[in-house]
Formats: structure tokens, sequence, C-alpha cells
């Protein structure tokens, strides 16, 4: 099995549209808040990597959805690591919703993320922390692609 980061989660109210289904761009941020949490809990020396010139650029970013989610429903996001570049990371995420009948996956996505140093004008790519590796470790998936 394995091992995933997971970021539990209450739907509210402003996050979903007119029709009462979870607006599709809050998918986005969650996968956001779920990277964002893993730093602070997992590797906070990468975090103050970051207050000094590292930056992690959000290259791309996918959701495929299965089922629609309202507000209140309880979820979890679940990250993975799916390949560790030289200089990139990709992440994957599972967003499944929980309750009494158990777990139901509802959607699908996928981060790709550069490391990159330097001032704003000019940013290079640079390694993946060593830090961030090893935090990494026990959340890659089965064949992480290296």
């Amino acid at each position: 099995m394995e091992s995933y980061y997971e970021l539990r989660h209450t739907v509210g109210f402003e996050e979903t549209n007119i029709v009462g289904n979870v607006y599709y761009v809050n998918y986005l941020r969650w996968q956001g808040r779920c990277r964002e949490m893993f730093l602070k809990d997992r590797a906070p020396s990468v975090l103050a990597d970051l207050q000094d010139d590292l930056k992690l650029f959000t290259l791309k970013v996918e959701c495929e959805f299965f089922a629609e989610i309202t507000a209140f429903d309880e979820i979890v996001v679940r990250m993975r690591l799916l390949e560790l570049a030289q200089t990139q990371l990709e992440f994957g995420f599972d967003y499944v919703r929980t309750g009494p009948a158990g777990e139901t996956l509802v959607a699908r996505g996928a981060q790709r993320v550069a490391c990159m140093r330097g001032p704003n004008n000019r940013t290079v790519p640079t390694r993946v922390p060593e830090a961030l590796e090893r935090a990494l470790e026990p959340y890659a998936a089965a064949g992480v692609r290296r």
C-alpha cells in the first residue's frame, strides 16, 4: 500500500458554485494547500530556504473529476511523489470523500514543480534540495520515476 501525505478538509459553502457542487478551481487550491502543509510539517528547513532564494515554480497542474462533492463533505487530499528529477518534481493527488459509507475517490490530479534560485529577473533551475528529497521518500509512489 502506498503512503500518502494527507490533508483533511471540510468543504464550505464558499467553495461551491450556484448549482451547489464544488467549483473546480478549489481542487487546485487544495493541491497547493496540501503541498504547503507538507512543507510545514515534514520539511521546515525547505520553508526557511524559500525565505532565502529558493523558488518552487508550479509548471503544470491537472485534475480529473469522477464524482461531485458539495458543502460539508469531508474530503482527504492525499499527496504522493510521482517523479523526482534533478530540478523538478511531480506530485500526484487523490481526492477522497470520507463518511459512514467509507471512502470514494472523487478526483485525481497532478502537479509538476521546478526548483529555481536567484533574483526574480534572473532565476535559474537548481537541484531539488536534499532536505526535500528526504522528506518525500516515504511518499514516493511505487516505481517513482527518477
